[in-house]
C-alpha cells in the first residue's frame, strides 16, 4: 500500500519574507508563491524601476555540471537589477575536483557573497549545502531530484499564457524519473484546485514512488498511458522532457528510450486549439521544430519568463529573515542509502539521516529515497 510523504524539511513562512533556503518548490506557500508570480508580472511591466535594487550586492552561481539556461538566466536576472555575479561552471574548475565537500564550498563561498544559486549532479546536494551556511541558497537543480526556480518558471509561463493555475489537464511526457522539473511541477500544481495529472512515459522512466505516494494522499486524479496519441487530445497543458543520456548508467537503455516520444505537426493536429506545450529545455528531438512555429509552442517564451522570476526570487530572498530548517530535528541514523545518486555516495562524511512518517517509512534526508533496511 502506498504511503504518502512530505518534506519534512520545508516549513512556511511568517510575516512578509520567504525562506532562507529554497531546495522544493513545497518551501513556498502558495500565498508566497502568488507574491512571486506577481512581483514578476510588476518587473516585466516596468524592468527599469528594478535596475538598482540590488546595488551592492553579490550572487555567487555554483554549478557542478553543465548548464546553458539556468545558469545564464540567474546570471542575467542579477545583473539586471544591478548586482554583480561570481562562480564557475563545472566541478573542475573547484576545489570539488581536489574532494572538498559542496558543504566547504558553499561555506567558503558565503564569506565572498550575499546569495547562492547551485546546481550538482547529486540529488539531497544542495540540502548538504544549505545545512551549513547562513547566507540565502537557492537549488538550481540537484540530480533528477529537484529544481524549484524551473518550477517558478513553469508556474509563471502557465500563469501568464494561461491566466490561472487552476482546474488544467496537465500532461508530463518523457523521462518522468529522472526529471526533476517533472518532480518537482507536480508536488506545486497538487496545491491547486482542479488539477489533473496524465502521465506519459514508457514503464522504464516512470515517477519515482515517493511522488506517486504523495499523488495518491492528496487524492488528486492522475493516469499513467505509454501513448502520447491516446491522451494528448484532452490536454490543457503538455510539458514535454528529454531523455536524459547524463542520468543512464546503461547506455544501451538510453539508445533504446531516447526517441520514444516525438512530438510532431502530426499529434499537435489532435490537441486543443488552446494547449500550450512548454519544455524546460535543452530539447534533442523530442520536439520537431516543425511544432516551433505552432503558436502554441511556448518553450521559448518559457525560458525567457524563467529571468524575470529568478530576479523576483532574488530580490525577495535577499530580504529574507526566515532561516528555515533544511535537517528537521526528529531524524534517524541509519544504514547507506541505497539510491546510488544521492550526495551521500559521494560524501562519506555526511551523517546517514533519516526521517520517520507515521506509517514507518524512512526516507533519506537529503534525496527523499525510501531506506530498504
Amino acid at each position: 500500500m502506498p504511503v504518502a510523504w512530505c518534506r519534512i524539511g520545508t516549513t512556511t513562512t511568517k510575516g512578509d519574507h520567504l525562506v532562507k533556503k529554497l531546495i522544493s518548490p513545497l518551501d513556498l506557500s502558495t500565498t508566497e508563491i502568488d507574491q512571486l508570480l506577481a512581483l514578476a508580472d510588476r518587473i516585466i511591466d516596468d524592468p527599469a524601476a528594478y535596475a538598482h535594487k540590488c546595488d551592492g550586492k553579490i550572487l555567487a552561481t555554483l554549478f557542478f555540471e553543465p548548464s546553458t539556461r539556468t545558469r545564464l538566466s540567474f546570471e542575467s536576472a542579477m545583473l539586471r537589477l544591478g548586482g554583480k555575479v561570481l562562480g564557475f561552471s563545472s566541478a573542475n574548475a573547484s576545489s570539488a575536483a581536489k574532494g572538498e565537500t559542496v558543504a566547504d564550498t558553499a561555506r567558503m563561498v558565503q564569506c565572498y557573497a550575499d546569495i547562492i544559486a547551485m546546481r550538482h549532479p547529486r540529488e539531497g546536494a544542495a540540502t548538504a549545502a544549505a545545512a551549513k551556511i547562513e547566507c540565502p541558497l537557492i537549488n538550481a537543480g540537484d540530480g533528477g531530484h529537484q529544481h524549484p526556480t524551473q518550477t517558478l518558471t513553469d508556474l509563471l509561463t502557465i500563469h501568464q499564457l494561461k491566466g490561472r493555475l487552476n482546474n488544467l489537464t496537465i500532461g508530463l511526457c518523457g523521462d518522468l524519473k529522472f526529471g526533476r522539473t517533472v518532480h518537482s511541477l507536480i508536488r506545486a500544481m497538487m496545491r491547486y484546485e482542479g488539477i489533473r495529472f496524465v502521465l506519459v512515459s514508457p514503464r522504464e522512466l516512470m515517477i519515482p514512488d515517493y511522488v506517486r505516494e504523495e499523488m495518491i494522499a492528496a487524492g488528486y486524479p492522475f493516469r499513467e498511458v505509454e501513448n502520447l496519441e491516446d491522451a494528448i487530445g484532452e490536454m490543457d497543458i503538455l510539458y514535454m522532457t528529454r531523455v536524459q543520456g547524463e542520468r543512464f548508467a546503461d547506455q544501451e537503455e538510453y539508445l533504446r528510450l531516447r526517441d520514444r516520444y516525438i512530438l510532431d505537426a502530426a499529434k499537435m493536429k489532435l490537441a486543443k486549439p488552446d494547449m500550450i506545450v512548454m519544455h524546460p529545455l535543452p530539447r534533442v528531438n523530442e520536439i520537431a521544430t516543425e511544432v516551433d512555429d505552432d503558436p502554441r509552442a511556448a518553450y521559448f517564451k518559457q525560458a525567457n519568463f524563467g529571468r524575470f522570476v529568478r530576479m523576483a526570487l532574488i530580490l525577495t530572498m535577499l530580504e529574507s529573515k526566515t532561516d528555515n530548517r533544511v535537517i528537521p530535528e526528529n531524524t534517524e541514523v541509519l544504514g547507506n542509502c541505497q539510491n546510488p545518486h544521492c550526495i551521500t555516495q559521494m560524501e562519506d562524511s555526511l551523517p546517514r539521516l533519516y526521517t520517520r512518517n507515521e506509517k514507518g517509512v524512512c526516507r533519506c534526508v537529503y534525496c527523499e529515497h525510501e531506506y530498504q533496511g
